[in-house]
């Protein structure tokens, strides 16, 4: 006999595609579901699922019609398909970790929001999406009944922006895994053979989107290589997602584009390799809820540039130079700097190794159940 019943919605755990809200949903949940044996979880899919997502016995998977990747398919989903397994399962809870949840279900819900960059930079979303979250959020907000977000900055846009109580959100950050680590002067050599043409390199991990400045970072890259003539390249490690039509201009303009490599969306093991040999990160961003590239690349002891904008400053701390996302002189005197200063770049690695301690899935996982647990 199970203490609590505790439906999820884990839409976003798709086998080699889990992404930053995917490894947010599994890490918490592999350890959640693992350390309470005495509760029973429902997970619902919105598609067929991997088995490796089963955790345990005390999980039962349901999968829900239709797939929700769309503005009115999320409206099925989340208004109808959802109420009615609730109805079915008659959980205790209903915990929701991608900024949506169901309006239409008395079950106590919990809520886990990001970011909500789509007020930031409505222009980067489609209009349809962007109607869809500024009519739902708020919406969503007031329902749930505790809200957990993954910094303080976002704890602090969301009391801005919806006017939510402070004591109603907790801020959990996103943890890193073990498997990012440093790698000997050897084996970053070897890296560097397999992805870089044996050249140093400069490291961006995350969709190719607007909102990602990548634009801004080829452009500040090129210049960077005019001023040092060096031989470094640039490893561009992501999905192309979407709006990329500037991004694909200015890479088709660079004098340098042959130092530019695009490596797709990779799996976490050749990932790990790929943050081993990297020279250093290159983190951009116009707006981050959180920045988990900034804690990957802290892990694997590398230091990073990165934004001074949003969640991003208090995640790299002292481990990072921080630069104006739209100041392509002042993203590329950072390259220069950390390639000419050593004094500077090991100080940065030292900070990184302070600053990672702040951040791990096991204290997140704790923080996220001790959210979750308020709530039954």
């Amino acid at each position: 006999m199970y203490k609590y019943k505790i439906a999820v919605n884990t839409r976003f755990l798709l086998k080699n595609k889990l992404e930053g809200i995917g490894w947010y949903t599994y890490e918490n949940l592999k350890r959640i579901t693992q350390q309470h044996k005495d509760i029973q979880f429902h997970f619902l899919f919105d598609r067929p699922y991997d088995e490796s997502f089963i955790f345990g016995d005390n999980i039962v998977p349901h999968v829900i019609f239709p797939p929700a990747r769309h503005p009115f398919l999320w409206y099925i989903w989340f208004e109808f398909m959802v109420p009615a397994k609730l109805k079915e399962i008659q959980p205790n809870l209903f915990v929701s970790t991608d900024g949506m949840c169901s309006l239409k279900t008395n079950v106590p819900t919990h809520l886990t929001i990001h970011d909500i960059a789509f007020k930031h930079f409505p222009h980067y979303v489609d209009r349809i999406t962007s109607a869809y979250y500024n009519y739902f959020t708020k919406r969503y907000v007031a329902k749930a009944m505790r809200i957990s977000t993954v910094s303080t900055y976002s704890k602090n846009d969301l009391i801005q922006s919806y006017g939510t109580a402070a004591d109603k959100i907790d801020v959990v950050y996103n943890g890193s895994k073990n498997a990012y680590t440093p790698f000997s002067k050897e084996e970053k050599i070897h890296v560097q053979q397999q992805y870089a043409q044996g050249k140093n390199y400069f490291l961006y991990v995350g969709s190719m989107h607007p909102r990602k400045n990548i634009d801004n970072l080829f452009i500040a890259f090129e210049i960077f290589k005019k001023e040092t003539q060096s031989d470094f390249k640039l490893l561009i490690a992501g999905r192309k997602a979407w709006q990329t039509s500037q991004i694909e201009k200015v890479y088709n303009s660079m004098s340098y584009k042959e130092d530019v490599i695009f490596l797709g969306h990779i799996l976490p093991d050749e990932l790990k390799e790929v943050y081993g040999g990297a020279y250093a990160l290159t983190y951009v961003s116009h707006f981050e809820g959180f920045g988990i590239p900034i804690l990957e690349a802290m892990n694997s002891e590398i230091p990073s540039i990165i934004s001074n904008t949003s969640s991003m400053p208090e995640v790299g701390g002292d481990a990072s130079l921080i630069v104006s996302p739209t100041n392509i002189h002042e993203i590329a005197h950072a390259m220069k700097v950390l390639v000419q200063d050593q004094t500077l770049y090991q100080t940065l690695v030292e900070n990184g190794k302070v600053q990672k301690l702040k951040f791990n899935w096991d204290k997140t996982a704790a923080l996220y159940w001790e959210s979750i647990s308020r709530c039954l």
